[in-house]
């Protein structure tokens, strides 16, 4: 298996996404499975943080992007500015987290580990294929353009995933 390079970040971009990270950690403490996710306005205001948290809910859209992106509808940010928003995630977000980022109208997003890592880490799950179709695939589909980084901080977002994935 071939991994994508791993992307350098800006200080803004490697603060936000280290938050994101440390998301992820909290939802594993409380027995999910180890994602999250900040969302920064333009202004560099967080207008949205979340983590993973189907396991305490029984939810299973219950991600941390569709988390994040629920709070925002929660507070009526309009679609103006979240076009210049950046969703960070810990991990690359699976085709439904990114279909709510597309519906959303969030212009960005910067994720960690990717995919292809993170099946590494999950293992063989019968129970819980996910569609191997990358982010960016969703993304080009968008008629409003949508830059995506990633991989970055790999080997920091990869660490609440050590462990974690156990049958």
């Amino acid at each position: 298996m071939s991994f994508p390079e791993e992307n350098t970040l800006n200080e803004r971009d490697g603060r936000y996404l280290r938050k994101a990270i440390v998301w992820s950690h909290a939802a594993r403490r409380r027995g999910n499975r180890p994602f999250g996710a900040v969302v920064v306005s333009e202004a560099g205001e967080v207008l949205a943080e979340a983590y993973c948290n189907s396991s305490e809910t029984g939810d299973c859209t219950g991600h941390a992007e569709t988390n994040a992106v629920r709070m925002l509808g929660a507070r009526r940010i309009g679609r103006d500015e979240l076009a210049k928003a950046t969703l960070y995630s810990s991990a690359e977000p699976c085709v439904m987290c990114a279909g709510a980022i597309f519906w959303s109208a969030i212009g960005r997003v910067v994720y960690g580990i990717d995919a292809e890592r993170l099946r590494v880490f999950r293992g063989a799950r019968g129970e819980q294929r996910d569609a191997e179709l990358s982010c960016r695939d969703v993304f080009r589909a968008s008629p409003h353009k949508i830059e995506c980084i990633g991989p970055a901080l790999v080997d920091e977002a990869s660490a609440a995933h050590i462990g974690a994935w156990k049958e």
